[in-house]
């Protein structure tokens, strides 16, 4: 995974052509947080209990971040 991503963020910062890149941070939390959390759902037969427990998250963490994402 860690392959993928480095590739991905260097694509990135090509693709900007020299432009300053902007929230680099957020942006890729986002991009990753959502299929992460749309898979450990379906893995888990959209239980938050065991999908929060799978994640390492508290279920409410887990609730707030499905209804940020519209998973909800």
């Amino acid at each position: 995974m860690q392959a993928s991503i480095r590739a991905s963020l260097q694509a990135y910062f090509d693709d900007l052509g020299g432009e300053a890149p902007s929230n680099v941070y957020d942006m890729v939390l986002r991009l990753v947080e959502r299929p992460l959390l749309e898979e450990v759902m379906a893995q888990a037969d959209q239980n938050q209990s065991r999908a929060a427990q799978w994640l390492g998250l508290n279920r409410n963490t887990l609730r707030k971040k499905l209804l940020q994402h519209e998973l909800l």
